[in-house]
């Protein structure tokens, strides 16, 4: 016989708990749930407890909120009564009841895996993305106003980890940002017509985010502006590059500098690079690099991220402002990413900033 089966005893005694269940939910919120469901839901259950004892395969339809409810009813009872069962007879049905409550447990991984390759998986992954900026946005401001003074005085050092509470959400904004960006193209600039902007500002911009994290891990900053300062373009993607390409540099730097520059170029042209002195890029990991969503190989690869979103994002704003970006590296000794873009200079009466 099956080391679970039920012994007569224990099964009259598990159709006593379901009839003693049925007759409890009298006094339950009927509204909810009807006589006529709880008792087809206990008589369900009561059927999985004695396949469970047979070592049958169990009905995966049998996992609704009131079947585990039924289970959990259906244990408190034997276990209260557990007195009046005779000897061996209760074992074998708890044994199979926590074989029809473990199969019973949500497969919430199965169906998010269903909800993901479905047509509407993309549709979550947004609404993921923005569930998660906006939390971040609100610590963001926070964050601001205090580093700003506005909550009182701070000290050095409150300063500083302020700075580095404002970098770190501001990183993982840019990663749902990036998130929802690749869903809808990666290309998406901030406005289709360029507009007049200070280059200066842009590299103060990156500098003031970047800054906490350079302190942090005694890392030198250096940062250079071309002479012809106000152009033409799209400041917000390339504040978003710069940012992204900074803050990878930092990253994988241990010791020595990161330096952000650029420069002017023939004619238009703005030539940009962020290139530092940490541990380089493994020629094996070039082939990959652009690519969002890569997957480790062996622990230890490189990867700017566990997702490779930021380098895919940057790669598709400076493609969708007619550059490319390219990257040359040396293993222990550094990287350094380039791009060069075409950016007329601004008219001064016609300049904001």
């Amino acid at each position: 016989m099956n080391s679970l089966a039920l012994t007569p005893d224990g099964r009259r005694w598990l159709d006593r708990a379901a009839e003693a269940l049925v007759e409890e939910w009298r006094g339950f919120a009927v509204d909810a749930i009807s006589q006529t469901e709880a008792a087809d839901a206990v008589a369900g259950v009561v059927a999985q407890v004695a396949i469970a004892a047979d070592g049958g395969v169990l009905d995966d339809a049998h996992s609704t909120p009131l079947d585990r409810r039924v289970v959990a009813l259906l244990r408190r009872y034997l276990l209260e009564h557990d007195a009046d069962v005779p000897p061996g007879g209760l074992r074998p049905v708890l044994r199979a009841l926590e074989r029809v409550a473990a199969s019973m447990e949500p497969r919430w991984t199965e169906r998010f895996q269903e909800r993901m390759t479905g047509p509407s998986g993309l549709d979550l992954v947004v609404e993921v993305a923005h569930d998660l900026r906006s939390p971040l946005t609100s610590i963001l401001f926070l964050a601001e106003t205090m580093l700003r003074g506005r909550s009182g005085p701070l000290t050095t050092l409150q300063e500083r980890q302020l700075g580095l509470i404002y970098s770190a959400a501001f990183g993982l904004n840019g990663v749902a940002s990036d998130v929802i960006e690749l869903v809808r193209g990666g290309d998406r600039l901030v406005g289709r017509d360029r507009q007049p902007f200070s280059v200066a500002e842009v590299l103060e911009s990156v500098q003031d985010i970047v800054r906490p994290i350079a302190e942090e891990k005694g890392l030198e900053l250096r940062f250079h502006g071309p002479k012809r300062d106000r152009r033409l373009g799209h400041p917000g993607a390339l504040n978003r590059v710069l940012l992204n390409l900074t803050t990878n540099a930092l990253k994988f730097s241990s010791s020595g500098h990161v330096e952000v520059a650029l420069m002017d170029g023939a004619g238009d042209r703005l030539e940009c690079a962020v290139c530092d002195t940490g541990r380089g890029i493994p020629e094996a990991a070039m082939a990959t690099l652009f690519e969002p969503f890569r997957r480790r190989q062996q622990a230890g690869d490189y990867a700017f991220s566990g997702s490779g979103l930021g380098l895919s994002i940057c790669r598709k704003l400076i493609e969708a402002m007619g550059s490319t970006l390219e990257v040359t590296a040396v293993a222990g000794e550094g990287s350094c990413f380039r791009f060069a873009l075409d950016l007329p200079e601004a008219d001064p009466t016609q300049f904001i900033g």
